[in-house]
């Protein structure tokens, strides 16, 4: 394809990703005052209101999570607003990927997707045999989304291609059985890459 020129060789990958351009700091943050200064009228309001619900990936992730504590996630991703029936489901619950069949099975019905992290979250520290189980397992249990953690020990430290190649495979990992494949979000750990 388009890229295939860019990632022939580290040295290849290297030079596109270092002749891209940075994040003009300043302009951001003048945008951000300029934005916060302005008036939104109630119909704009609330429908941006409801568009970040719709855009909200409800998360726990902690080395304590329950059965129980999920399901109570996912209904809360339902309505998130008990009070208000036109309070529209977040977009997905993101979970381990051992307690996708219990996000899943609690979701059924809903347009509430099942997300899971995985590739040894939140370090990427371990073989790549391990990311790529660690990946079909979750997909297997029925994530909709497999968000994997960039090895960002190998991308600061310059090694490029590796990175790209774990990327290929776990893409690869979120096949499914029924031909389809499991969207793929990368973690992007911005405040570590700078």
């Amino acid at each position: 394809g388009v890229f295939d020129d860019i990632v022939r060789s580290d040295s290849s990958l290297r030079r596109f990703l270092h002749g891209l351009p940075g994040v003009d700091q300043v302009g951001c943050e003048a945008r951000a005052a300029g934005l916060g200064t302005r008036s939104i009228k109630t119909t704009a309001k609330a429908y941006a209101i409801d568009l970040a619900i719709r855009m909200v990936d409800l998360t726990t992730l902690e080395g304590q999570d329950t059965h129980g504590k999920v399901r109570a996630l996912a209904s809360k991703a339902v309505r998130p607003d008990p009070s208000d029936p036109t309070c529209p489901s977040t977009a997905a619950v993101c979970v381990y990927g051992d307690l996708v069949a219990t996000a899943k099975e609690a979701l059924r019905g809903s347009s509430v997707k099942v997300a899971a992290v995985a590739t040894a979250f939140p370090s990427g520290r371990a073989p790549m045999e391990v990311k790529i189980i660690d990946t079909k397992d979750a997909v297997a249990a029925g994530a909709d989304e497999i968000d994997m953690v960039l090895d960002r020990g190998a991308f600061l430290a310059g090694r490029y291609m590796e990175v790209f190649e774990e990327i290929v495979q776990i893409k690869e990992a979120c096949a499914r059985e029924d031909g389809q494949s499991a969207h793929l979000k990368v973690i992007l750990e911005t405040g570590e890459l700078q």
